[in-house]
């Protein structure tokens, strides 16, 4: 009996243990339910419980509801009123912030309207852009996740138009694909068509622009939110050098001041760049009329990000070529929202800046709630953005504003709650090669301040071709002359460390070895003769010398490197001289007779010599030109040698 209960529980515990892992393949889901009154309907969302995240703010949803007809809504509750019958599928997209879950999934809902009982009709979310174009999303990007972009036109025209609508998207700079079109959804017959040539215009700046001093509170001449422009051709060419990707849609038929939305559904790839502070971009092309040129332009900004957290700092300097940024304004951009239940009256940003740049070029280019900047010296009664610059931050604060609470009571447009500061900056005269990292404190009020993500800068690694020449000095080789050209490949401009390699050419000539040896000679008349016999081989060499180190600059001026090298004899010439002299007499006072013999022997690619070399240059560091010493300490004897050079590195 204890046998058989010993087996048992030992077949017991083999089962338990050997069971795999299950994973959890639950999806959180959000449902869509409504209550209907003839035409009027109201929508209100089931959602699954949040998941807060330690240490951050209370977690919320965000709506974007699709109701079926070209209207949307970002209200938690929409109430829609239907202007004709017929069958519409409402679709609901849930963002769920400061949250630890993934995005819940839903799926659309019918809504059939068999009768118009109410009369009163009025559109939700028409643009607000006065040009009659916009582009906007539900949220920022995540790898692997979907969002959802809009794109909305008006016809500003008294007639009725047919037009023509692009959306590009997958920048080039980057070196994977960001972004998959999923589907699009258009109310009004809007079709997709194909063209041979696809394109987007030089990076236009979607904001205007405002100095931080009281001398000049207006904005700054430069692009518009959405601008309006005329060389249609220009405008696609550029576009094809920006995006690789584009989507075109036709329309018909659109009447005076009608309002139409198109909804994109993008999926993030895995290849997604995973750099949170980086900015992408999409880019919209509205053609009114296609008999005509004239058109209007919409950047769309979006920052990588890794949750949806409104509060987050970001960049467009995560991928810069180093040769080209010198004059390059690098935008900064710090997001904001209110998440209390009352409204904010003043808010405060507190933001690093690197030393890198240069703070006197720093340039305020959009913000929201839209102010101008505080009078000096003055105490502001009305709103207004004040901008201390201090030795390594940044503040502004929003003074005399209100920006609504998320969780305030009547708040319906959670767009409202949020708010943002866009700068730029140039880089200082002396700026080198390095990745930089800034952050903002937020400060809603007298609350605890949050803090952001690191925004972050960096380069691109570029490559830098150089060009040396010089001398190898061989102290162990007789009558030894060796000359050099050769190309070098780095990193351009690296600032501390870096790997360099190298390709020489070098003609080396040397005596190997001299010999001498004496025989006394007896002639048939019995005469004693001195003969003497003399040797000599020279070598003429070919070599290829092809080193790989890692490099440090110093500073500007010094840098030292240290790596190995391998020496190829590409063509090796061995030149032997045979000469004899006969003497009267045992002295060699008398010469009588000199014999000369020569012979050479011809190799390639025979022999490969292998060593470790240490180098020292002055001059110019990093780019430019100057003076290198180096010492090769090679494995075979007698081929250790100092080389002393000039370079130049473009």
């Amino acid at each position: 009996m204890r046998t058989l209960l010993v087996i048992l529980i030992c077949f017991m515990a083999t089962t338990i243990f050997s069971q795999k892992k299950v994973n959890d393949t639950i999806t959180r889901r959000a449902t869509i339910t409504y209550n209907q009154n003839g035409n009027a309907v109201s929508y209100k969302p089931e959602t699954p419980p949040l998941i807060p995240i330690a240490g951050a703010p209370k977690p919320s949803f965000s709506y974007l509801w699709e109701l079926g007809d070209g209207n949307y809504s970002k209200e938690a509750e929409p109430k829609h009123t239907y202007k004709n019958k017929g069958t519409y599928t409402a679709r609901l997209t849930v963002t769920n912030n400061y949250d630890n879950g993934k995005p819940p999934a839903t799926r659309p809902k019918k809504v059939v309207i068999n009768e118009i009982s109410i009369t009163l009709y009025k559109d939700i979310a028409s643009i607000e852009d006065q040009n009659g174009f916009n582009i906007q999303k539900n949220c920022d990007p995540i790898p692997e996740q979907e969002i959802v972009v809009i794109l909305s036109y008006q016809n500003l025209e008294n007639y009725v138009t047919n037009g023509k609508l692009y959306l590009f998207y997958n920048e080039k700079q980057f070196k994977n694909k960001n972004f998959e079109l999923v589907d699009y959804r258009a109310q009004a017959s809007e079709r997709e068509i194909k063209e041979n040539t696809i394109a987007s215009i030089n990076d236009l700046d979607n904001s205007n622009s405002y100095l931080a001093s009281n001398e000049n509170l207006a904005p700054a001449k430069k692009y518009r939110d959405t601008t309006t422009e005329e060389d249609l051709d220009a405008t696609l060419k550029t576009a094809k050098e920006t995006f690789s990707d584009v989507s075109i849609l036709e329309f018909d038929d659109c009447n005076p001041s009608e309002t139409r939305n198109i909804f994109y559904t993008f999926k993030t790839t895995p290849e997604m760049i995973k750099d949170t502070s980086a900015t992408v971009t999409m880019r919209g092309i509205f053609i009114p009329n296609r008999s005509f040129k004239n058109h209007k332009i919409k950047n769309l900004e979006m920052e990588i990000v890794t949750s949806h957290d409104p509060n987050k700092m970001g960049s467009n300097g995560s991928f810069m070529n180093y040769r080209l940024v010198r004059f390059k304004r690098v935008n900064f951009k710090t997001r904001f929202q209110n998440n209390g239940e009352g409204p904010a009256r003043m808010i405060r940003l507190e933001t690093d800046i690197p030393d890198m740049f240069d703070k006197k070029t720093f340039k305020i280019e959009d913000m929201y709630p839209k102010c101008p900047i505080c009078p000096k010296d003055e105490i502001p009664t009305t709103s207004c953005l004040d901008t201390i610059i201090k030795q390594k931050q940044i503040f502004f604060t929003f003074k005399n504003i209100y920006l609504p609470g998320s969780n305030q009571k009547n708040v319906k447009e959670i767009d409202s709650t949020k708010g943002f500061v866009k700068y730029s900056m140039k880089f200082s005269d002396d700026f080198h090669k390095i990745k930089t990292k800034s952050r903002t404190a937020i400060i809603f009020d007298k609350n605890e301040p949050i803090i952001t993500n690191y925004a972050t800068t960096r380069f691109l690694p570029g490559i830098s071709v150089g060009a040396k020449a010089g001398y190898n000095l061989y102290p162990d080789l007789v009558d030894s002359k060796s000359y050099f050209v050769g190309a070098t490949i780095s990193p351009f401009k690296s600032y501390r460390y870096y790997w360099q390699a190298e390709f020489i050419n070098s003609l080396h000539n040397y005596s190997n070895k001299t010999g001498i040896s004496e025989e006394i000679l007896d002639t048939a008349a019995g005469v004693r003769q001195l003969q003497r016999t003399t040797t000599e081989t020279r070598n003429e060499n070919i070599n290829w010398e092809i080193p790989i180190l890692i490099r440090y600059n110093i500073n500007n001026y010094i840098g030292v490197g240290a790596g190995i090298q391998g020496n190829i004899n590409v063509s090796e010439k061995e030149n032997n001289d045979l000469k004899i002299e006969t003497f009267e007499s045992l002295k060699d006072t008398f010469l009588i007779s000199t014999k000369n013999e020569k012979s050479a022997d011809t190799n390639s690619f025979n022999t490969i010599k292998t060593g470790i070399l240490l180098d020292l240059t002055i001059g110019a560091a990093r780019i430019g030109p100057s003076l290198g010493a180096r010492y090769v300490l090679n494995f075979k004897d007698n081929f250790n040698y100092f080389q002393f050079y000039g370079i130049w590195k473009f």
